[in-house]
């Protein structure tokens, strides 16, 4: 029970996910993923106005391309109960860093409860003075992006109690 077709009605920006790498320590049990997704392109479009200066090109509009791509990898730990994933944005990385790590483990507390813990980070350069409003909208769609994953999380834990 995971999103595995996209576009789903859970997750609508994610146009396509494709697993390029997967394998299994055997010595630990550790399943590794690597995926790369494919998503709409969520900047308004009166950001993606905006231009940056490339030498080989003059001036380019960086942010008026159709969809973004995205780099997560996984190592999920059945024997300790954990999943550590790190995401990073493969688009606009002259321009734009955007990175993102997440880990689930099995709470202290309660084993039937998961602990959940996410970092992100932002940083653009190169549109000038626009840097911070970028960073500002990128940092209030990634905080979206953090209630949404909870809230699918829990309807896919529901789905699998029935």
């Amino acid at each position: 029970a995971f999103l595995s077709q996209y576009p789903s009605p859970m997750e609508k920006h994610v146009m396509a996910v494709e697993t390029v790498e997967e394998k299994t320590d055997l010595s630990t049990g550790i399943i590794y993923r690597r995926r790369i997704a494919r998503c709409q392109n969520v900047i308004p479009e009166i950001l993606r106005k905006v231009t940056a200066y490339d030498s080989s090109i003059s001036q380019v509009s960086i942010l008026k391309v159709p969809d973004i791509y995205l780099e997560e990898e996984s190592w999920l730990n059945m024997q300790k109960r954990n999943m550590a994933m790190r995401t990073h944005c493969l688009t606009w990385t002259q321009y734009a860093s955007l990175s993102e790590e997440s880990v689930f483990r099995e709470s202290l507390e309660n084993p039937n409860w998961t602990d959940f813990t996410q970092k992100g980070r932002i940083s653009v350069t190169g549109a000038g003075l626009l840097n911070w409003v970028l960073e500002a909208f990128a940092q209030s769609f990634l905080k979206q992006g953090v209630k949404k994953g909870i809230k699918i999380m829990e309807t896919l834990l529901q789905e699998q109690r029935g």
